[in-house]
């Protein structure tokens, strides 16, 4: 029977919250009921995942009446053998797909009724996304563990080393944003640093999802193709087979670039949920759309807030904005010179990186870098005491590079 199939699939949390609502007991035969009962009060009493020995343990301790008591233990011997993490799963998404459907098709007739109204019904879809069972995530005290997770494994790596040496690594959690005027050279500096940080990304590791709502997106993948292999865009042309073939080498084909303008928190949202990335980008982070305020200044905060609970979630993320005219012809941008913002854009970020760029003669190729803002834990190599350090780089625009100096 498919049950023992989901018994085993819900050994693992992320399965148990995103499904067990959609198992509903006129799905689950008599002689199963005590065992997912089991799983319930474990999740509910429990942080961690069970054992199959465990839910044996306290649904025999719940009372198994004696002459089901050999049945049961059969029951869990043959579970042993079964494989529930990934054949079940299309089952119990058709489960999630049935209960969905139903259930919006009540609350659309009760809404045609004027008993509902329409957002009550369009609030389903994000109400059936959430866990039944609240999960306390606790932060390990073992010090050894703390130190390995924000210090001493490293995370994403900068090509730039004096973004190593003040931010350090960006790791899940981070989120951070990069801002500068106009033709600055912000999307040759992504395109510089993302493609750098693909070549880090393991095999088993999610994409590195760019979503651009900016510049045309072939130009853009044509930045990161340069960015990604340091060349020219007439070695492109001349040899584009050759290209391709060291590009997927040099970023472990790990850049997945998305073109859309306007896009939508729920579709981000959604592709989150889908590619479990390594790092998100989002170019320009304050076209998102979804967000709602009085102001506009604390719009633009929801969306900052919103991206680093993504981070927090699942990855670090990115962010690209816009400097305001106070920021022209300046060499070092400051928070007060992110556009569309008081403080509160500012104030969500890890890390904010600015970068200017003057108008005089003999500085057309150079770039200052000012990290206003840094939160972040850094590696070995990263310098503590100068965790707001002023950089002058040079861009390399015929390449797509930023280089140190």
């Amino acid at each position: 029977m498919y049950e023992a199939s989901i018994i085993k699939s819900f050994l693992t949390k992320e399965n148990y919250q995103k499904y067990r609502s959609f198992v509903t007991d006129k799905k689950i035969s008599a002689e199963y009921k005590p065992i997912f009962r089991a799983l319930d009060e474990w999740y509910v009493g429990n942080a961690e995942a069970p054992a199959l020995e465990d839910i044996a343990n306290l649904t025999f301790a719940n009372g198994v009446p004696e002459k089901e008591a050999e049945y049961t233990k059969s029951l869990f011997s043959g579970l042993q053998a079964v494989n529930g993490h990934e054949s079940v799963l299309k089952l119990l998404e058709s489960f999630k797909t049935t209960r969905t459907l139903e259930d919006i098709a009540l609350a659309a007739y009760e809404a045609s009724e004027g008993r509902r109204s329409l957002p009550e019904v369009l609030s389903l879809f994000e109400e059936l996304k959430k866990p039944q069972v609240a999960t306390l995530d606790y932060v390990s005290d073992n010090l050894h563990e703390v130190l390995n997770e924000t210090i001493h494994a490293p995370g994403l790596r900068w090509r730039l080393m004096s973004l190593n040496r003040s931010l350090g690594s960006l790791r899940k959690g981070n989120f951070g944003f990069v801002f500068a005027r106009p033709e600055t050279g912000k999307t040759t500096f992504l395109a510089s640093e993302v493609t750098h940080m693909a070549s880090q990304v393991s095999p088993e590791g999610g994409p590195i999802i760019w979503i651009n709502n900016e510049e045309q997106g072939g130009a853009v993948m044509q930045r990161i193709y340069q960015g990604a292999l340091g060349c020219k865009v007439e070695h492109l042309e001349k040899y584009p087979d050759r290209a391709m073939e060291a590009y997927q080498k040099a970023t472990n084909g790990k850049i997945k670039l998305l073109d859309r303008a306007g896009i939508h928190k729920r579709e981000v949202e959604s592709i989150f949920e889908s590619e479990k990335p390594s790092l998100v980008l989002f170019d320009q982070i304050d076209k998102i759309k979804g967000f709602k305020a009085d102001r506009e200044d604390l719009a633009l905060g929801a969306i900052y807030q919103w991206s680093r609970e993504l981070a927090k979630t699942y990855c670090p993320v990115i962010g690209v904005c816009q400097a305001d005219v106070s920021g022209e012809n300046q060499r070092w941008l400051y928070m007060d010179n992110v556009a569309g913002a008081k403080t509160a854009k500012q104030a969500e970020a890890d890390f904010i990186i600015g970068i200017g760029k003057i108008h005089d003669v003999g500085f057309e190729n150079i770039r200052f870098i000012n990290i206003s803002k840094n939160k972040l834990t850094g590696d070995r190599d990263t310098d503590r005491t100068n965790r707001h350090p002023q950089i002058q780089v040079e861009i390399q625009q015929e390449v797509a590079r930023y280089k140190d100096l």
